[in-house]
């Protein structure tokens, strides 16, 4: 029988009756955690001040790639010092309809001297395979990864 998990989030509107409060403007609320300030993009009139859907849906991305890597470089024996990513989601719009249409990761991996760096490098795809949220989107996810020893 598979494993089913389920993840609730909230979203806060009212409308403002003051004209200078953006009525973009949401909270996210999570179980028993800080909510999250959130807006549209400032391409669509949003509060660039906030967090918005499209930085949300990348940072999943970014998230989920980081968190299956450093589970499987530590199950690998790979010690692994620092790990920093710069995602980017790209959105098209076409026949009326927009969407983004890649992500593209950029990792950068320092790993311990006396790691192995062949390993470290080869468990990038690995965790991109493993990644469940790069399983569920439908649009194209590259990743680039550097790797030093540091």
């Amino acid at each position: 029988m598979a494993a089913i998990h389920h993840y609730d989030v909230r979203a806060h509107w009212h409308k403002a009756g003051d004209a200078t409060v953006n009525p973009m403007n949401h909270r996210l609320e999570f179980d028993s955690r800080p909510s999250i300030e959130a807006s549209g993009a400032p391409q669509f009139k949003g509060d660039a001040g906030k967090v918005n859907p499209e930085e949300l849906f990348v940072a999943a991305l970014v998230s989920c790639q980081m968190l299956s890597y450093l589970a499987l470089a530590a199950r690998a024996g790979v010690d692994v010092l620092a790990y920093e990513d710069t995602g980017q989601g790209t959105m098209t719009i076409a026949d009326k309809r927009m969407r983004i249409t890649a992500v593209r990761l950029r990792p950068r991996i320092t790993i311990a001297p006396g790691s192995d760096e062949a390993k470290a490098r080869s468990l990038v795809e690995t965790a991109h395979e493993a990644c469940f949220v790069a399983n569920s989107v439908s649009c194209a996810v590259e990743v680039e990864p550097e790797v030093v020893v540091g």
